[in-house]
């Protein structure tokens, strides 16, 4: 006779089996590289340990649909700093690709205070980057705001986003976004392909 407690530890078992197993089909788009860096494979970016005053605290999948991964950064008082990689499928649009963040933005009371197109990274391979900055509350003297900043570079957009207070960041945040896109132009140069 069959036991029915072994019977449905059994059927358990084959249905567990029969599961696929999602996460580990899909890769992990970070490798470990030297010195605690991680290395993005799909696009040759390298998230290092710290960047300035910055050190990272996260690196993953950001958005399935967009094949866009991440590398979080964090600070003292509050400063916070992502790097986003998103795979380009057609023309380059900051302002497209940077929508959703302003619709959230704006929705949650935010207030544009500034839009503009910088150059940073190094001096022999300068990059043009779009800017826009939200306020988002004022505390004392403190300003927080939030600046969403993309740029194409090879197939990629390498988008950062900033959270910090004015004028008591200023400079650890100036330097951070220079150094996100000195590093992208050094490390994405080459047009890698698209996953």
């Amino acid at each position: 006779m069959i036991d029915i407690r072994n019977l449905s530890c059994v059927m358990a078992l084959a249905a567990l089996c029969c599961v696929p197993t999602y996460a580990q089909d899909q890769a992990d788009p970070f490798s470990d590289s030297g010195n605690g860096a991680k290395l993005h494979a799909a696009s040759g970016f390298v998230c290092p340990l710290q960047i300035g005053a910055f050190e990272r605290d996260a690196v993953g999948e950001r958005d399935l649909r967009s094949s866009s991964d991440f590398c979080a950064y964090s600070a003292l008082d509050g400063v916070y700093g992502t790097v986003t990689l998103v795979p380009l499928r057609g023309a380059f649009d900051a302002k497209a690709i940077l929508a959703p963040e302003f619709v959230v933005q704006e929705g949650s009371g935010g207030k544009m205070i500034g839009e503009t197109t910088q150059t940073l990274g190094s001096k022999s391979a300068p990059l043009s980057v779009y800017t826009r900055t939200y306020e988002t509350t004022k505390v004392a003297t403190q300003r927080y705001r939030i600046q969403f900043s993309s740029a194409a570079v090879g197939n990629w957009a390498v988008q950062v986003t900033l959270e910090y207070a004015d004028p008591r960041d200023i400079l650890i945040e100036g330097d951070f976004l220079n150094s996100v896109y000195a590093n992208a132009i050094a490390q994405i140069s080459v047009p890698h392909p698209a996953p």
